[in-house]
């Protein structure tokens, strides 16, 4: 059961982070495709399960945020995350700005897979 929800989750990161992407080149491009109702919606979903997933792995490995270093990194990259994603993603942003935030917004998800595939707080960052 451990095994195919880490799976699942693995699958929701890249659906999120992808989606996250081409979302963001819509953004800067001014694609009316950013307004689909499915753009909407399934964002929403994907990170629904992406949480629910991550919450349910924490649980079976009884390894929890505040306790283990490295899943608390990910919590606190996580709300970087998502702070810089709104910014990329809100029209009322200069495009300048958006694109900034982007940027930084999928550095930060590289660097949230690297905590999570090493298990060390530092990801990429211990290589610097």
């Amino acid at each position: 059961m451990y095994l195919a929800l880490k799976h699942f989750h693995i699958t929701c990161v890249v659906l999120s982070g992808c989606g996250f992407a081409l979302r963001g080149w819509w953004s800067l491009s001014g694609s009316p495709l950013l307004q689909a109702r499915l753009t909407r919606v399934l964002p929403h979903l994907v990170d629904s399960c992406l949480l629910g997933s991550a919450l349910g792995l924490a649980w079976m490995a009884a390894q929890y945020p505040f306790v283990h270093a490295w899943l608390t990194a990910k919590v606190l990259g996580l709300l970087v995350y998502i702070g810089l994603g709104s910014v990329a993603l809100k029209a009322t942003r200069p495009r300048a700005q958006r694109a900034i935030a982007l940027l930084g917004a999928l550095a930060t998800l590289s660097w949230i897979v690297s905590v999570a595939v090493s298990k060390n707080p530092l990801g990429w960052l211990a290589w610097l």
